[in-house]
């Protein structure tokens, strides 16, 4: 088969398309044909060398879509989606043709979805659930600010938590691009950094959001907690500009404020398929929709297909290795 491999970091040029022998899957693994595979901004940053879990060599990739050719018979030609923490970094991921994976990581993707937009999912829909659902529990009518709501993460976030029932307020640096979730439901301010908290205050007469999902950190973390009601919760999943932060202490605890970490990568093939079943209804329901294929490549094309991503393409670049 051809897969991507990187063999040392740097930049996308290190990357080769090479011919490997075909995976073997055996006893409670599956062979799955990739029918698409997205490349993420983290995809990016593991071939730079950011991620010191990654082992080398390495096929990098975690999100996919495709056909079950080889594995357990009950799903033999079944059409699947995945993901995971572990996938492109401590084993073998999906920028090529075939991915090995256990078979207790297989799900069926959402009739609703076609190859490529099941294979652009992952990622940002896996972060924004873990945030909202899994760490700060949001609930029908409470009210969530999402930092960088028309972001990737930011985008899925608006979605999950409209269908939650909150109340949703969204800040950008710019208006939002045509189509993004929170120009269709929810609050948008326009608004960055020191301006943030008293815009919120604002728009929440002076009560502040419940939940905070800061899909920037670092530079926004002291913003993002301002934004705070009492007793309310921050998710910080992102590191921009800054590793280390402060705060003030004595208000953090009269506030009973709540502080969250979600880091994605944690979760391996199997338990990130749980987190897309969690999911499925949403997509089946028509409530999340995923963000638009704007690129599309070969994976001979897959230097390309990265720069692409490192340049901050707007949209979803998919690889389809069977064109």
């Amino acid at each position: 088969m051809k897969a991507v491999r990187m063999s040392r970091h740097g930049k996308p040029d290190v990357l080769t398309v090479e011919a490997l022998a075909d995976p073997v899957a055996g006893e409670d693994e599956a062979l799955i044909r990739i029918e698409a595979a997205s490349i993420n901004p983290s995809d990016v940053k593991n071939v730079a060398g950011a991620m010191a879990q990654t082992t080398l060599p390495r096929t990098p990739g975690r999100d996919f879509a495709g056909v079950v050719e080889a594995g357990p018979a009950a799903w033999i030609g079944a059409e699947v989606w995945g993901t995971g923490g572990d996938t492109g970094f401590t084993r073998d991921g999906s920028h090529a043709e075939y991915i090995l994976v256990p078979a207790s990581s297989l799900r069926r993707k959402p009739s609703t979805l076609d190859f490529e937009q099941a294979a652009s999912v992952g990622v940002n829909f896996l972060a924004a659930w873990r945030g909202l659902v899994d760490g700060a529990d949001l609930r029908a009518g409470e009210t969530v600010l999402i930092i960088a709501a028309s972001g990737g993460v930011g985008n899925a976030a608006v979605q999950i938590a409209r269908r939650i029932g909150a109340h949703i307020i969204g800040t950008d640096r710019r208006p939002p691009r045509p189509g993004a979730a929170i120009t269709q439901t929810g609050l948008s301010l326009i608004a960055d950094g020191a301006d943030i908290p008293p815009a919120v205050r604002k728009a929440t007469l002076g009560g502040g959001a419940d939940v905070v999902l800061d899909c920037v950190g670092g530079v926004m973390f002291r913003h993002a907690l301002d934004c705070l009601r009492l007793r309310g919760r921050l998710v910080e999943m992102s590191v921009t500009g800054g590793r280390e932060v402060t705060f003030d202490l004595a208000d953090f605890y009269h506030n009973e404020s709540r502080l969250i970490g979600v880091d994605t990568l944690k979760l391996d093939l199997t338990a990130s398929a749980d987190v897309l079943e969690a999911l499925r209804p949403g997509f089946e329901a028509g409530d999340y929709h995923a963000a638009p294929i704007v690129r599309r490549f070969a994976l001979d094309d897959a230097v390309a297909a990265y720069q692409a991503v490192a340049g901050g393409e707007p949209g979803r670049v998919v690889l389809r290795p069977f064109g």
